[in-house]
C-alpha cells in the first residue's frame, strides 16, 4: 500500500487564518507528527488521531518518523506554522526521503500544502509595511554559520530591502539581535520604522511599532518576528506603510490624474528606468558602489567575538573549589565573560576569545577539570561523603576519563553515587550508577524535569566493580550508534526496547493515591 506525505504549513495559529486544503489534509491523516506546541494548536482538528510530537531542535527525528509511515502505507500530516516551505519542515523531509533514493515516481507520493508566513501575517498586523522588495533572514545560527548570516544583513541594508527578521532571539542567543542592529544602523536611519510582533493571531499576541534606534528597548524573543522597514517606510496613526512608488506617477488625492494610461509608460514618465539610463552612468555608479564595499570591508570595525562555552569542576568526587581556582575561573573568564553555577556541580563559563587552546590550557594550570557542553556525555558523581566513602571512587574517575564529554545524540546525564542513600539522584539521571554492599546497582532511562519526570528503571543489582565501567561503555556505544539526532536516552530506551541486553519494561498504569495514615 502506498502512503503520502502531507507536509503542512498551517499559518499563524488561529483557524481562521488556515487554508481549507490545510485542513482537510490534517483531517485525511493517519498520523500527525509535529513540534508539541504546533500540535496543541491544532489539537480540534486532530480529533483522536494517533501523534506524534517531540520538542524543539529535533526536527531530523520527526522527519525520519514522517518518511517510516508514509512508507509502511500511511498518510502522514507534518505540521508546521506559517508556511512549510518558509523554515519549516518541507525541505528536510525532502532532504531525508533523498538520502533513502527518493524519486517522484518510485517514492511516496508528497505535497506541500502552502500556509501563511510570518512576514505575511505580522505585516498585516503592522499595516502594509511590505509594499515593495522585502526578504527574510534568521538570526539562528544554530546551522547556518553567523558569519554567513552577518553578509546576508548588510547586502540587504545595503539594498534597501524591507526585511524581516525570524528567531531573533532566544534564552541562550542573545547578541545576534545586537549586532544586526549595529549592521543596519550602518545603512538605514535612526528614525526607520520596526515592527516587533509576538504570537500573531495567537492568544498573547503583542504589537509594538518603533525605530531601528530603540527597538531593543521592547520585549524580543524566540516568538518575535521583526520588522524593519526601508528608507521610505513611514508611520501613520500607528501603522506602517511602505510606498511601492505610486505617487511618483500619479497625484494621489486627485480623481483625474495629469498623465493619462498611454503617457504613463513613456520614457519621460520613468526616468529611473534601466533602459532610460545612459551606460556611462551605470558604469559610475557600479564603480562606486564596488569602492565604497572595498572600503568599508578594509575598515576597522568591532567583530563579532567567538565565545567559547565549556565547563569546569575541581574533580570528579572533589566538590570544592580553592580561593586560587576561584581567582583564576574570574581572571581567564574577564569582564566580558559569563559564569554560571549549574545543578550539575561544574561551572558553565562563555569566554570570548580567539585563542580557545590557551584559555583551555590555563584552567588546566589551575587544576581543573574541563569538559565541553552541549549534546555530550556529563558525568555527576556525588562528593562520596567528604571523601570518606572511598570504594567507589576509582570507578567514577574512571568512567569520566573515559566518557565525559563524549559527542551523543543529545545531551546524557551519568549519575554516580557511592553509597545506598544515593543522596545525589543518581537514579533520577538518564543512566544512574549506585555502589551499594560492594557492588553496582544500574538504573537506565531516568527524566529529570517535565511532568511525567520519573526515575531510571533498576535494570540490574549487584554487578561487580570490574564489570561495572565495561557495562557502561556498551550501553553508551549503542545509544551513540543506533540513537536518533536529539532522541533523548530514555526515548532511545523506550524505542530499542533492550540496551546492551537490558530490557526495558512499560511503567504501570497511575496508582491510586491512598490517604497516609495521618490523615493529612
Amino acid at each position: 500500500m502506498s502512503g503520502k506525505l502531507l507536509i503542512i504549513g498551517f499559518g499563524p495559529g488561529s483557524v481562521d487564518h488556515m487554508t481549507k486544503r490545510a485542513r482537510e489534509a490534517i483531517e485525511e491523516s493517519d498520523i500527525v507528527i509535529g513540534y508539541k506546541t504546533y500540535i496543541d494548536l491544532v489539537s480540534d482538528l486532530i480529533g483522536d488521531k494517533p501523534i506524534i510530537s517531540t520538542g524543539m531542535t529535533e526536527e531530523v527525528s520527526r522527519a525520519q518518523e514522517a518518511v517510516k509511515w508514509a512508507e509502511r502505507g500511511k498518510k502522514v500530516a507534518v505540521i508546521s506554522s506559517g508556511d512549510a516551505g518558509v523554515y519549516g519542515m518541507a525541505g528536510l523531509v525532502y532532504e531525508v526521503l533523498i538520502e533513502k533514493g527518493w524519486t517522484k515516481e518510485s517514492g511516496v507520493e508528497v505535497e506541500v500544502i502552502p500556509g501563511v508566513s510570518a512576514i505575511n501575517s505580522c505585516g498585516a498586523l503592522l499595516g502594509a509595511p511590505i509594499m515593495h522588495d522585502a526578504c527574510t533572514i534568521s538570526l539562528s545560527d544554530h546551522l547556518t554559520p553567523w558569519t554567513l548570516i552577518e553578509k546576508r544583513i548588510e547586502a540587504a541594508a545595503m539594498a534597501d530591502f524591507v526585511i524581516a527578521l525570524y528567531n531573533p532571539k532566544s534564552g541562550r542567543r542573545t547578541r545576534q539581535i545586537v549586532e544586526a542592529q549595529r549592521i543596519l544602523l550602518r545603512y538605514r536611519s535612526p528614525e526607520t520604522p520596526v515592527g516587533l510582533v509576538k504570537s500573531a493571531y495567537r492568544a498573547r499576541q503583542q504589537i509594538v511599532i518603533t525605530d531601528l534606534e530603540h527597538m531593543l528597548e521592547y520585549e524580543i524573543g524566540m516568538l518575535t518576528t521583526v520588522i524593519i522597514g526601508n528608507s521610505s517606510t513611514f508611520v501613520h496613526d500607528g501603522m506602517m506603510i511602505t510606498p511601492r512608488g505610486y505617487q511618483r506617477k500619479y497625484t494621489l488625492d486627485a480623481l483625474e490624474q495629469p498623465l493619462k494610461p498611454h503617457e504613463r509608460l513613456r520614457k519621460e514618465a520613468e526616468p529611473w528606468a534601466l533602459d532610460q539610463v545612459k551606460a556611462e552612468r551605470v558604469r559610475r555608479t557600479a564603480e562606486a558602489a564596488l569602492q565604497k564595499i572595498a572600503v568599508r570591508q578594509n575598515e576597522q570595525q568591532e567583530t563579532f567575538p567567538d565565545i567559547l562555552e565549556l565547563a569546569v569542576s575541581p574533580g570528579v568526587a572533589n566538590k570544592v573549589l580553592a580561593p586560587e581556582q576561584m581567582i583564576a575561573i574570574a581572571n581567564i573568564a574577564g569582564s566580558d565573560g559569563k559564569m554560571m553555577y549549574t545543578p550539575d556541580h561544574y561551572l558553565k563559563l562563555e569566554i570570548p576569545t580567539a585563542n580557545p587552546d590557551d584559555v583551555i590550557a590555563k584552567l588546566k594550570e589551575a587544576g581543573l577539570i574541563v569538559a565541553p557542553i552541549g549534546d555530550v556525555l556529563t558525568v555527576k558523581a556525588c562528593d562520596f561523603c567528604d571523601g570518606e566513602k572511598t570504594d567507589a571512587i576509582p570507578y567514577a574517575k574512571q568512567l569520566h576519563e573515559q566518557l565525559n564529554g563524549l559527542a551523543l545524540p543529545k545531551e546524557l546525564k551519568l549519575g554516580f553515587n557511592g553509597c545506598g542513600m544515593a543522596c545525589y539522584g543518581a537514579v533520577r539521571e538518564d543512566i544512574g550508577i549506585v555502589y551499594r554492599k560492594g557492588a553496582f546497582d544500574l538504573f537506565l532511562g531516568g527524566k529529570t524535569i517535565g511532568r511525567n519526570a520519573h526515575p531510571g528503571q533498576l535494570v540490574a543489582e549487584g554487578i561487580p566493580p570490574h564489570e561495572i565501567v565495561p557495562t557502561v561503555i556498551r550501553i553508551i556505544q549503542e545509544y551513540k550508534e543506533h540513537g536518533h539526532p536529539n532522541e533523548r536516552f530514555h526515548k532511545f530506551f523506550q524505542r530499542v526496547k533492550q540496551v546492551s541486553g537490558f530490557v526495558y519494561q512499560e511503567a504501570n498504569s497511575k496508582s491510586k493515591i491512598e490517604v497516609p495514615a495521618c490523615g493529612e
